[in-house]
């Protein structure tokens, strides 16, 4: 999954989408989920939470968060448990903090830094998603 999402990411998909399109290939997520994905590139537009991580949280809640059948709990325990994973390895989940020192947002540079982010929170994203046994 990772290396599909980063190939979306260098094709011109924010990091949010990315994750998202890659979890829809391969079927762990509704098409239609894709749009929704897109406000939350660059961190909502104001750099705050990492698209990548905002990406993985929609996949999670498509798959578990609250409806007719389910109470959201499982998704809140997920999201808590990928942004552990997140955390162990970057420390914060903040678009501003992990983009730091690229004075330029749009840069290559800072694209090809933020590729590790879209490939590990889609390695993350991947394991929860196993472990939880979503079908695909």
């Amino acid at each position: 999954m990772e290396k599909i999402a980063v190939d979306y990411f260098l094709k011109g998909y924010s990091c949010s989408e990315s994750v998202v399109q890659a979890a829809i290939d391969k079927g762990y997520a509704p098409k239609e989920l894709l749009s929704s994905a897109t406000p939350f590139s660059g961190g909502m537009g104001v750099r705050c939470l990492c698209g990548a991580v905002a990406g993985a949280m929609l996949v999670i809640g498509s798959n578990f968060g609250k409806n007719d059948e389910r109470d959201g709990m499982q998704a809140r325990a997920m999201a808590k448990q990928y942004n552990e994973k997140f955390s162990q390895k970057y420390k914060v989940n903040c678009c501003k903090v992990l983009s730091a020192g690229f004075k330029d947002f749009h840069s290559p540079e800072r694209k090809h830094h933020c590729c590790s982010m879209v490939n590990d929170s889609c390695v993350i994203l991947e394991e929860l998603l196993k472990e939880n046994k979503v079908k695909i």
